[in-house]
């Protein structure tokens, strides 16, 4: 029994093997970093949207910052002139609006955290993705056949007249 198992591991692992050298590394690498570009779009797209949505927030609370101070200078005339009535409505108007100020800001702090949260994984995945390049550009350097020729750029200016002196003097001397 234990030589059976053996040999269905050995002929899984020939099996795999197979499967690995037919698969192109270079092509999934390629199509892994088309994917992660892909994410990145996206990624920054939602913190475009964002950062949209926090400025309106901000816009939001500079607005009702302005008309709470607005009822402030209204209930000092209200409360100068002894009007107790309109002072109550203007009260209740400058709650409401301290309402929503406070609920933007709240969501101003939740989105702020949500940009930061956003922009770490940008960078997390811009790291991932220049390293998959990198592999890229390996695998693609190591799949590319060498040449028996390979240029050598160390010949001096001084090397190629000697050899030209040498050939000129050759054929003077034939």
């Amino acid at each position: 029994m234990a030589l059976i198992t053996r040999l269905s591991r050995l002929f899984q692992a020939d099996f795999h093997a197979v499967l690995d050298s037919i698969e192109e590394p270079d092509i999934q690498l390629k199509q892994a970093v088309r994917e992660m570009e892909f994410d990145l779009q996206q990624d920054e797209q939602a913190l475009s949207l964002l950062q949209h949505e926090s400025e309106k927030l901000l816009v939001t609370i500079d607005e009702f910052l302005s008309k709470i101070a607005a009822f402030d200078e209204e209930l000092d005339i209200c409360f100068t002139a002894k009007k107790d009535d309109l002072a109550r409505d203007l009260i209740k108007r400058k709650l409401e609006a301290e309402s929503i100020r406070a609920s933007a800001e709240k969501q101003l702090r939740v989105a702020d955290s949500n940009i930061e949260k956003l922009q770490q994984r940008i960078s997390d995945h811009y790291q991932q993705l220049d390293n998959m390049k990198q592999k890229l550009e390996l695998l693609v350097d190591e799949n590319k056949p060498s040449s028996p020729y390979t240029p050598t750029s160390n010949i001096r200016n001084e090397d190629i007249e000697i050899a030209f002196l040498r050939e000129k003097q050759r054929r003077a001397s034939s």
